[in-house]
Parts: C-alpha cells; sequence; structure tokens
C-alpha cells in the first residue's frame, strides 16, 4: 500500500513503500502505554476530504459526519468562516452581496488554506465532540493520486490547523479499493476507479502497491458544469449548481436507452432577465454529459494501455470497480463496459468506500511501520 506521512524532518512528505521499511525506533514497553493513553483521551479520525463533501470517521464509532465542504464568508471578514458545512450548502446561490459561498477544495487539492482549517476545525469538533479532554487526534486524510508534494503539504498544514496533532496521508484510489474490499495485498492485480466531485482517480493496484495510478480533475462537478452549459446553449436559461444537480439525479444517464424521461425545471431567461420554465429531457442530459463521460473513459482506456499484461490479464478476469459518488450516475457502468470491453462493477455504497478504506488503514497506524511514520 503506498501511503505518505510526516517526514521525520517535518518539512517533506515522503513514499513508503513495502519494500524499503521506514523505520520507526520505539522502546517495545511504551508503544501499549502511549496507545492505551491517547485512546483514553482522543479517538483516531479518518477524513475523506473531497471537493463535494467531507466525511469523517471516528475510530470505533465509524462515520460521523457527512457534510458539503463548503463554507460562507462575510465581507470584511476574510478568513472566517460565518457557517460551515450543510448550512453554508444551503446558501449557495441564495446569498446576498454581503456574504459568499466559497468551496475551499477545489479538485480535490487545497484551493483557501484559511477556510479550509475554518471548515476542518468545524467538522472536527461535530465530528468529535464527546472528547474528554482537549487532546488533539490522531488524522489519516486522503489525498488525490497525482497531486504535488506541495499540494500535499498544503492538505497536511489544514488539517494540523484543523485541529489534528499528527497527519498521515493515503493515496484516494488505494483508500477506494480497500473500502470497496478489492484484494489489495494479494500477488494479483485489480483496478478501482473513484469518480468523487472534483477528480476521478484510477489505481492499478498488486502487492499492497499502486502499480498505476492517475487523476483527472473531471468528475461530479464537471457534469454539474456540463449541464449548466448545455441548458444557457440551448434553451437560453441560466440555471445554478443545485439545479443542475437535481437534473443530473433525477433524469441523468450515461448511456442511451430508449427509456425518454423529462423533468420541469426553473431558470432565469437570458434575453429576458426573469424566471422561466422549461423541460428537458433525460436525452438532452446525455448529450450534455457526453464529453466529460467520454474524457473518463480515455482515462480507463490510458491506464489499461499502461498496465502490465499478466496484471491486465488479472483485472479482465476480475473486472474495474467503480466507486465514488459519480458511480451513482445511472448507466454508467454499461457505459465503460461498453467501451473498455471488460466486466464493470459498481461497489456497495460506492459514496462512501474511500471513507470506509481510510478508517481501515487507520487502524494499522500503531502496528504497522512500514506503512505509517511519526514525525
Amino acid at each position: 500500500m503506498n501511503c505518505y506521512h510526516d517526514s521525520p524532518r517535518g518539512s517533506e512528505l515522503g513514499a513508503c513503500d513495502h519494500h524499503a521499511p521506514v523505520p520507526v525506533r520505539v522502546n517495545p514497553s511504551t508503544p501499549s502505554m502511549i496507545g492505551f493513553i491517547r485512546k483514553y483521551l482522543s479517538h483516531d479520525l479518518a477524513i475523506d476530504l473531497g471537493t463535494s463533501n467531507t466525511r469523517i470517521m471516528v475510530a470505533e464509532r465509524g462515520i460521523t459526519l457527512d457534510e458539503p465542504s463548503v463554507v460562507t464568508v462575510r465581507e470584511g471578514e476574510a478568513g472566517l468562516a460565518a457557517a460551515v458545512g450543510r448550512e453554508a450548502r444551503l446558501m449557495i446561490g441564495k446569498v446576498p452581496g454581503s456574504i459568499s459561498a466559497v468551496r475551499p477544495i477545489r479538485d480535490g487539492v487545497v484551493a483557501d488554506l484559511t477556510l479550509t482549517r475554518e471548515m476542518l476545525r468545524a467538522f472536527i469538533g461535530k465530528a468529535d465532540p464527546q472528547r474528554r479532554f482537549a487532546v488533539s487526534p490522531r488524522v489519516l486524510v486522503t489525498v488525490p493520486a497525482i497531486s504535488t508534494q506541495v499540494e500535499r503539504r498544503a492538505i497536511r498544514e489544514a488539517v494540523l490547523g484543523g485541529g489534528a496533532a499528527q497527519v498521515y496521508l493515503i493515496e484516494e484510489p488505494m483508500a477506494a479499493a480497500i473500502g470497496a474490499g478489492l484484494p489489495v495485498a494479494q500477488a494479483s492485480g485489480s483496478m478501482v476507479i473513484d469518480i468523487g466531485g472534483g477528480t476521478t482517480e484510477v489505481g492499478v493496484i498488486s502487492l499492497g502497491g499502486m502499480v498505476y495510478k492517475h487523476s483527472a480533475r473531471v468528475a461530479g462537478d464537471t457534469f454539474d458544469q456540463a449541464i449548466v452549459n448545455y441548458v444557457r446553449r440551448n434553451y437560453g436559461m441560466l440555471i445554478g449548481e443545485q439545479t443542475a444537480q437535481t437534473i443530473k439525479h433525477t433524469i441523468g444517464s450515461a448511456f442511451p436507452t430508449g427509456d425518454r424521461r423529462e423533468l420541469e425545471v426553473k431558470g432565469r431567461s437570458v434575453a429576458e432577465g426573469v424566471p422561466r420554465s422549461f423541460r428537458i429531457s433525460s436525452a438532452e442530459v446525455l448529450e450534455a454529459l457526453t464529453e466529460p463521460l467520454n474524457q473518463i473513459v480515455s482515462l480507463i482506456k490510458l491506464a489499461l494501455e499502461q498496465t502490465p499484461p499478466e496484471i491486465g490479464a488479472d483485472i479482465s478476469e476480475r473486472g474495474i470497480m467503480l466507486t465514488g459518488g459519480g458511480a451513482m450516475l445511472a448507466d454508467i457502468d454499461r457505459l465503460l463496459m461498453e467501451e473498455s470491453g471488460l466486466t464493470v462493477l459498481i461497489a456497495d455504497d460506492p459514496m462512501h468506500c474511500t471513507i470506509r478504506g481510510c478508517a481501515a488503514a487507520l487502524e494499522k497506524i500503531d502496528t504497522i511501520g512500514s506503512l505509517f511514520a511519526r514525525e
């Protein structure tokens, strides 16, 4: 498994590889005592820091927070969040001029460090409000597969600023594969496609390591924007992000079917500047989504081309696993199956695969020194 952690020097992020273990010098008599004290005073956290949603799982409690990665800021109070999460999400597109709704995470990486800290501090407080003492938790957080060291350092600093004592990083495809139940430690190839809000992550895994990894900034948010652009271009209407999501979830599809569905939605006429209603069909939504879907297909084909033949044979036998909220788009498995010629499976509860895998890796934080190291 490829995970990333605070380096001993504290200023760099290094990759852990099971072939080159990171030595952890600990007095044999102390780990159990330290672990007992920390377990009593605090709870380790797994965080799936997503563009659309942030999910937190507290050790021994399960998922305790699942809220939109949104904050609102009042004019003149830059860097101070007026509202976070679900409350802030309801304000998107409806706030007065003195308040702005902001997504501090863009394309899976930190876009606004200060607001991300504020958001995480609030989320960690909500996720674990019953901490017996003010002991900061250890946190394992997901990062995009091809994020840079600078981007990873920004995520680490944001989580530390949000109240964590120590921060460990794990790549999203690995966390998604673990959460989907793929045999990542075996000497056989597995392929996972995690379609999130800001990025689509592709990972080919064998023997606990990433044989191939790639990510592209095309995912659920791209689908929404494609629908917004289509409606403006073809209907001369302006719709918001939430309306686009409603269209996608209600009648959106990734593969043509004979079932034609329609939905009446409201927007603002570009020409007249007043609210109007119109009807959009499932075929039109499919047309709007064609370009971003083709980009995901190209990403998968590239991954298969770059995969060693023996591992490719394993993937051909086992199939491709889909995770993430984007996996819930109707018939996306049929599209990818048609384009790749391989079996495509959708994981159980695909939206929570990454956080479940992150939490499963977090459980090994005290037992596998070659995967995790403390600063």
